[in-house]
């Protein structure tokens, strides 16, 4: 069904079956399977190829010589560059097929720079954006600047990301237990013992340690540009030392934020769930070292703050 109001050149095509919605203009060459589903107010320019399993929403431009493959689906006001390429099958072979293609993702506001390259079944976050000829092989965060071929991050699309954060209050820490303000979390200020052979801090459940630990991991090589973290837990508790360098870790109920300088081996941040954490300003050193109560279960994240904020506010009720 074409929208009496979308526009199509007479040198395009689009077969009977396929979606275009009201407004959208489809240029010359441009050539959409029967299946295919375009929004509203999109711009689809020269040479455009789009296959059957493919959405596309609203406001999305999409510039000469760019396929989109079945699996790909293209949320509200993406900028796509020209002849930038996806893939959805990591195998290819001739004449054989995959029971079903990867599924690529480009969220709401992303931008995509000419000739750039996504491997199959990523997801480029909300407002993030790959620069010109870039080969992306992992997920994209939201808001991320990503260039080179693999593709990193560089930066955030915007310095008021970055600088929002460092305008949330930095907790000053004193002896014992510190409580932030921020739901249940707490810093900790851990036993530090020296003597002449160096030096020594411990922390053990049912003293120290608010819980009894399945799983640690460890972040390092960080640059001091990038923002990691950007999620909280259904049920899952945490406990952050930083080892080695400096980090800072943003907390939020939902209510409240504060920012923990983690700048000692002997300070320890104790996260509960549904607490949003964000980690940052990481010194090239630094090495942090993640306590958690549970092993690692995908489910358990939740990645989308607004999806937060919905779950806090059952959470009270």
């Amino acid at each position: 069904m074409i929208s009496e109001s979308a526009f199509v050149h007479p040198a395009a095509i689009v077969e009977a079956g396929a979606f275009v919605g009201d407004r959208t203009r489809v240029w010359a060459f441009v050539h959409i399977l029967p299946q295919a589903r375009i929004g509203a107010d999109c711009n689809i320019c020269d040479g455009v190829f789009v296959e059957n399993d493919v959405v596309v929403g609203d406001r999305v431009t999409i510039k000469c010589g760019v396929q989109l493959w079945d699996g790909v689906r293209i949320e509200d006001d993406v900028f796509i560059g020209p002849n930038a390429t996806f893939t959805n099958d990591p195998f290819p072979r001739s004449k054989e097929y995959p029971k079903e293609f990867a599924r690529t993702l480009v969220q709401k506001g992303a931008s995509i720079g000419a000739n750039a390259t996504i491997l199959p079944g990523l997801t480029i976050g909300r407002y993030a954006m790959v620069g010109a000829g870039a080969m992306v092989t992992r997920d994209v965060p939201l808001y991320a600047i990503v260039k080179g071929n693999p593709a990193r991050i560089s930066g955030y699309t915007t310095a008021a990301r970055v600088e929002a954060l460092e305008k949330v209050p930095s907790l000053e820490i004193t002896e014992g237990v510190n409580t932030v303000g921020v739901g249940d979390v707490r810093v900790y200020n851990l036993p530090l013992i020296h003597d002449l052979r160096g030096s020594l801090s411990f922390a053990q459940y049912g003293d120290i340690l608010p819980f009894q630990p399945k799983r640690y991991f460890i972040v390092f090589d960080v640059s001091s540009k990038e923002v990691r973290g950007e999620h909280a837990h259904r049920e899952l508790h945490q406990f952050l030392v930083c080892v080695k360098g400096s980090c800072s870790v943003v907390v939020d109920d939902g209510n409240s934020r504060v920012e923990v300088r983690l700048e000692q081996p002997n300070i320890g941040l104790y996260i509960p769930p549904l607490v949003w954490g964000i980690q940052y300003r990481y010194s090239p050193d630094a090495i942090l070292l993640v306590l958690a109560s549970d092993v690692y279960r995908a489910e358990d994240y939740i990645r989308d703050y607004d999806e937060f904020l919905n779950v806090v506010s059952q959470s009270v009720e």
